[in-house]
C-alpha cells in the first residue's frame, strides 16, 4: 500500500474501536484461506473421508465417547461404521451436552451446511447430506469454509497412495489440492522400508544394515523422483517428543541424523522446498483406542534451533504439539528467519489455546507466522475448524489493532486487508517462495 492509495480513497483510517472491529471481522471472514496442512485428498481419491458418519467417528470423538461409557474397546471396534456413529451421537449429543470443541465442531459443520441442528435428528441429517456426488460435496465444503487451496499429506510408502499417484496424470489433478511429501517411514522406520526401496529399484541394503554414500544417494534419488511426481510444496515428517538433532545415542538415532543431513536437507535445498517438522506426538499411549490412542509430550526446541543454525539455506516450518513448547518456539522464530511457526496442531486445536498461542505469536512476531491449519482428515471438518479459528484470529487481531489505536496510530483499511491476507495464506506462499 502506498500513500497514493490513501489519497485516492482506496484506503481510509479506522478511527473508532467499533469500526475497527467490524472491518477486521469482515476481512477475516471474506478472505479465502490456504489450509497448509490437511489429510484430505482430491474427489477421485478412493479413501477421501466425508459425511456425517465420518464426522462422528473421528478419533477425537471416539476417545471422548469411550471415556464416558463402559463399552469394551474391542466391542466398539467390531461395530459397523454407522453403528459407531449412532453410539457416539447417543452418548455425546443425547446423553450429554455437546460442549467439547470436537462436538461443537460437528454442530457448527451441520449448521453451515444448512441443517437445523436443533432437531437433533441424526437420521434426518444423514438423509439431507446423502445423494450428492463427491465432487459436488467437495465444492460445497470448499465454499462453506471459504478455502482456495488445501495442502494434502502424501506418503509414497502407503500402497493406496502410491498406486494412485503412479497412475495419475499430473495435468488432470484438481488444482485446489496441493501435495506435501511425507517421509515419516524413512526417518522413523528405516530398517522396515529399505526392503521396499530395494524392491522398487533403489540400490540400498535391503536389511537397512548399510548407510553408505551409495545408499544416501539412492534415498536422494527416491525423494527427487517423488518430488517430480507429486510437485509438493514442502517435505514433512511427524516426530515423537524425544526427537533430538543431532542424535547419536543409538544406531537408529544415528541413521536418522545422517538421513536428515545427507539426504533430506540436501534434497530440500536443491529443490527449494521447506522441511516441515511436526513434533510432539506420543504414538499409542493407549493401544486399545487404536487410531484414537495417541498422546502428547514436550519436545526439544533446541533441536529446531540447531537445524536452523546449521542449515541457514534451508527453510523449516515447525509446529509442536505441546502447549509448553509454544513460547520457546516463538522466541526461536525471532532468531531464525528460516523458521516459520505454523498452526495450533491437534490437541492445541481448542479455542482457549488457539487464542493464547495466536496472541503470543502476534506479540512476539508481529504478523510473520501462519496462525492455523485444519489438520482435517474428514473433508467436512475444514468448515468448523476454519469458522472457529477465523473468529479467534479476528478477535485477537482486533485486540492488537485496538492497542495501536490507543497510541494514536490509526490502522488503515488497506493495511488490515494486507495483514489478514498474509495470515490466511500469503505468509505461507511468501515463505515457500512461490505464488499459486
Amino acid at each position: 500500500m502506498s500513500m497514493d492509495d490513501v489519497s485516492s480513497g482506496k484506503s481510509r483510517p479506522l478511527t473508532s474501536v467499533s469500526e475497527l472491529r467490524s472491518f477486521v471481522r469482515q476481512m477475516v471472514e471474506k478472505t479465502p484461506v490456504t489450509d497448509i496442512h490437511t489429510h484430505l485428498y482430491p474427489p477421485d481419491f478412493p479413501q477421501l473421508l466425508y459425511g456425517i458418519d465420518e464426522l462422528l467417528t473421528y478419533h477425537y470423538l471416539i476417545a471422548e465417547a469411550l471415556r464416558v461409557t463402559s463399552l469394551p474397546y474391542d466391542a466398539f471396534w467390531q461395530l459397523p461404521r454407522r453403528e459407531q456413529a449412532d453410539f457416539i451421537w447417543e452418548n455425546l449429543f443425547v446423553n450429554r451436552s455437546p460442549v467439547s470443541e470436537a462436538c461443537r465442531g460437528v454442530l457448527t459443520t451441520l449448521a453451515k451446511l444448512g441443517l437445523d441442528v436443533g432437531t437433533r435428528d441424526l437420521a434426518g441429517f444423514r438423509t439431507a447430506l446423502s445423494g450428492l456426488h463427491v465432487s459436488e460435496y467437495v465444492d460445497r465444503v470448499f465454499a462453506a469454509a471459504n478455502l482456495d487451496r488445501v495442502v494434502m499429506t502424501n506418503d509414497p510408502f502407503d500402497p493406496v497412495e502410491r498406486e494412485y499417484w503412479l497412475r495419475r496424470d499430473p495435468a488432470a489433478r484438481d488444482p485446489r489440492f496441493l501435495a506435501a511429501l511425507r517421509i515419516d517411514p524413512l526417518l522413523l522406520s528405516w530398517r522396515q522400508v529399505t526392503s521396499q526401496l530395494a524392491e522398487w529399484g533403489y540400490q540400498v541394503s535391503p536389511d537397512g544394515s548399510r548407510l553408505d554414500a551409495q545408499t544416501t544417494g539412492e534415498v536422494r534419488r527416491f525423494l527427487a523422483d517423488w518430488i517430480e511426481r507429486l510437485q509438493p510444496v514442502y517435505l514433512a515428517v511427524s516426530l515423537p517428543p524425544e526427537f533430538a538433532y543431532p542424535d547419536h545415542s543409538g544406531p537408529e538415532q544415528t541413521i536418522r541424523t545422517r538421513l536428515i543431513e545427507e539426504a533430506v536437507l540436501p534434497v530440500a535445498r536443491e529443490h527449494g522446498l521447506p522441511f516441515a517438522l511436526m513434533i510432539g506426538v506420543k504414538r499409542q499411549v493407549n493401544p486399545a483406542l487404536r487410531v484414537a490412542g495417541d498422546g502428547v509430550g514436550k519436545a526439544s526446541v533446541t533441536s529446531v534451533e540447531r537445524l536452523c543454525a546449521g542449515f541457514p539455506d534451508v527453510k523449516f516450518m515447525v509446529t509442536m504439539l505441546s502447549r509448553e513448547n509454544q513460547h520457546e518456539l516463538g522466541v526461536a522464530a525471532r532468531k531464525f528467519r528460516n523458521l516459520m511457526p505454523f498452526g495450533c496442531w491437534w490437541f492445541l486445536n481448542n479455542p482457549s489455546l488457539i487464542t493464547e498461542i495466536t496472541r503470543m505469536r502476534l506479540e512476539l512476531l508481529g504478523t510473520s507466522f501462519i496462525p492455523q491449519h485444519s489438520d482435517a482428515r474428514v473433508l467436512d471438518q475444514v468448515i468448523y475448524k476454519w469458522m472457529h479459528s477465523r473468529a479467534i484470529i479476528g478477535e485477537v487481531l482486533s485486540n492488537q489493532y485496538e492497542l495501536l489505536l490507543q497510541t494514536g496510530w490509526q490502522p488503515m483499511t488497506a493495511e488490515v486487508e494486507r495483514d489478514v491476507a498474509a495470515l490466511l495464506g500469503g505468509n505461507f506462499w511468501d515463505f515457500i517462495g512461490r505464488r499459486p
